[in-house]
Parts: C-alpha cells; structure tokens; sequence
C-alpha cells in the first residue's frame, strides 16, 4: 500500500549535500525529490536508548533536517551494551545531549533539538503538532499509550518499536490510514507486567536490528516509497534469525480517543516512583560537600516543614506556587539571589509531591535544564548523617 509524501521537497541541494547523499540521489524512488523531502522533515524521537540510538544515527546519516530527541534518562554504564549512540565519556550526560552531540560529530548540518525531559500529557500534543512524523523508541506502557493517543488526536504517524529480550516489534500507526496501538492493544497494562531490560535483560545487538527497521519506516513514510507497516506488526526473534508478520484491523467498536484524561491517569499511576530523574540522596550530599557549582536544591514542602529539618543552602518553592507559575516560581526565586541553576534538585519529605512539582515544571522549564527528583525526599537524607543537614534558619528559607 504506497501513501503520498509526508513531506513536500525543500530547496535544491547545495553540492556538498548532494555528493553527500550521492546513494540516495539514484536510487528508485528517493532521488533528488526524496532527499529534498528528508532535508526539510522535521522528526520527534522519544527515547534515546536502546531503539532511539540507532533511528536516531540513521535518521541523521539519511540526511533528516530536524530531528527532536526526548528524554530524561542519564547516560549510565550498563546503557553502553546496546545503546551505541553513547560512548563512556557521555556518561552522567542526559542523552537527549549525548544524542545531538552524536549526531553534530557526524552530520552538523542536521538540527538536533534535545529535550532532557519526559514526554508527558502536559506537552505531548503540542510536540506531535510541531512534527511530521515520531518515532517512539520508549521504554513504559504508559508513554506508549501517550504517543498513541496524542497521534490520534493530532492525525500526527507513529512509527513504535519494542524489545524484550531476545525478541522486538515494529508497526506504524498513522490515524485516519489503519489501525492504532489501542486496536492492536486496547488496555494499558500494568508496568510490571513484562519484566524491564534491568531485571530480564536485553539482547544488545537486538536493538540495532530493531531501531534500523525503525528508522526505515521513517524515511519511507517521509519519502512516500514502499509499503509501511500500517496494519501490519513485524516480529524479530534474534535466536532463529526470524521476521514473521502479523495483520490487524482497526476495530469498528472502540471508542476513539478524545482526551489524555485516561492515559494521563496511567502516566500518574506508572511513574510517581523510580522515576527516570530521580536522584539519590547520597549523590546529592556528596556533590554539595564538594561545592558542585550550579547544583541547586528546591525544597517544595512547607513553611513547618523546613522548620524541623533543610538542606543547608537549599531555596524554599512551595509547591502550591510551582503548581500555580510552573518554572516562573523557580526561577524567581534564583534570580533573586543571583544564583546559577544549571542542575536542579526538586526534594520534599518522601519524594512524592518532588515528583508533581517536576511534572509541572517539565512543560515551562529552559529546553535541557535538568529537573531531578530527590529520590526518598527528605527522609532519605536524613537517614544519611546529621552532619548533612540543618536545623538552623538560614537565608534561604
């Protein structure tokens, strides 16, 4: 089933992109038109790991004008296994700027716009309206239900991909062609209803053949070449060296997607603990015992609260008011008092209203600023050492 172009030709290539994308130039179908398409694409990418990566190289090597990277993950070392687009001097980096470092060092003409931040109902649609096409490359039920939902609500394409273990999947759903993931899957599972990479593992090479499979489903939905995968999910097994295909219909009985109420209520349900941004209380004391520069720490809890116990230096937002102003309530408070805040710390008691405050901020805060969430909140620094924290009045109440 061959579909039009997503993307109208940009400008003619100036020579060093064509002899760039000289392969592309004589292929059948792409051409000089294909490529002026991909020049002018503009491209959303969730996730940055494991599927992320490898779209997300291809994707620029192919030649992808504008590519959107989100995520709000940290390079770690057990990532380097299977998500090649990070290397170990990365690590500690959000990979939304792992990734758009990656792809400067091999295409700088390709605009890389990265967002250390989670895709979430407060700023999914207006992402999937500002681009003609997304990848999802995330790794939770709830985010993928989001990124459904979102396109059927914009008439925006997804191309999706999973992994697990041994075995990954790949469809597009475009609203309005075929079938959607709520078609395939109705229901959101529960997010410990398939073990995650961390505990059953992932085949590293798998995501490779996986992500590239991706990636190809893009350029041919950008292009208008070939047969998308719309109504039609593709399963890997890397241990037989197998593709086998399974088709699926839209279902006439489901009820269409008006809102983000529902998903944003698994959103709420699978993320308030063990979050991505979460940051532990050790690192946090030890960072501040060496001087971090730009490391800040936002205490949300209140005015009685940070009577009984604060972290020394720490700044007072409650969180009524971040709840009220977004980022403005912050960055108030720092302007204030001069104060650099390239590394925010957002801590309450127990890291719960932490995790609101973030999500509220996530939509208004400065594009790359890191937002993390004291993991434990108050109650785990305080089990560190008394010697860590204060029970003195101090000028940053």
């Amino acid at each position: 089933m061959s579909l039009p172009a997503l993307v109208d030709p940009g400008p003619p290539l100036a020579p060093h992109r064509a002899a760039r994308f000289a392969r592309h130039l004589t292929l059948p179908g792409v051409g000089d038109h294909g490529q002026r398409r991909l020049a002018a694409a503009r491209v959303l990418v969730i996730g940055a790991g494991g599927l992320g990566a490898p779209a997300i190289q291809y994707l620029a090597a192919a030649g992808v004008g504008r590519l959107t990277v989100i995520d709000d993950d940290r390079v770690e070392l057990s990532n380097l296994q299977r998500q090649v687009l990070h290397t170990e001097g990365d690590l500690g980096r959000p990979k939304a700027q792992s990734a758009r470092s990656a792809v400067a060092l091999r295409d700088p003409e390709v605009v890389v716009t990265a967002m250390a931040a989670r895709l979430d109902p407060s700023n999914a649609l207006a992402l999937f309206r500002e681009h003609d096409l997304v990848l999802d490359g995330s790794d939770n039920f709830a985010t993928r239900y989001l990124s459904n939902d979102a396109a059927e609500l914009t008439g925006t394409p997804v191309v999706w991909g999973s992994i697990h273990q041994f075995a990954g999947q790949v469809s597009v759903f475009w609203p309005g062609r075929g079938p959607m993931l709520r078609d395939l899957f109705p229901d959101i599972p529960d997010a410990d209803s398939i073990e995650s990479c961390a505990t059953g593992g992932v085949f590293g090479v798998l995501c490779g053949a996986v992500g590239s499979a991706m990636a190809a489903e893009a350029l041919k939905l950008l292009c208008g070449i070939g047969e998308p995968l719309i109504g039609r999910l593709a399963r890997y097994d890397a241990l037989s060296a197998r593709w086998d295909e399974l088709r699926f219909h839209a279902d006439p009985d489901r009820p269409p997607v008006l809102d983000l109420e529902e998903v944003a209520v698994a959103c709420r349900a699978q993320w308030p603990h063990g979050r991505a941004d979460d940051i532990s209380a050790g690192e946090v004391a030890a960072r501040l015992e060496r001087g971090s520069a730009g490391l800040v720490v936002v205490d949300v809890r209140s005015t009685a609260e940070r009577e009984a116990s604060r972290i020394d230096g720490s700044f007072h937002v409650p969180l009524e008011r971040i709840l009220a102003r977004g980022w403005a309530a912050v960055a108030e408070v720092l302007a204030e008092r001069a104060v650099d805040g390239r590394d925010i710390v957002i801590a309450c008691q127990a890291g719960i209203r932490s995790a609101r405050a973030i999500d509220a901020l996530t939509a208004s805060a400065p594009a790359g600023l890191p937002v993390r969430n004291l993991a434990g909140g108050m109650n785990a620094y305080l089990a560190l050492a008394p010697a860590r924290w204060s029970t003195r009045r101090d000028l940053h109440r």
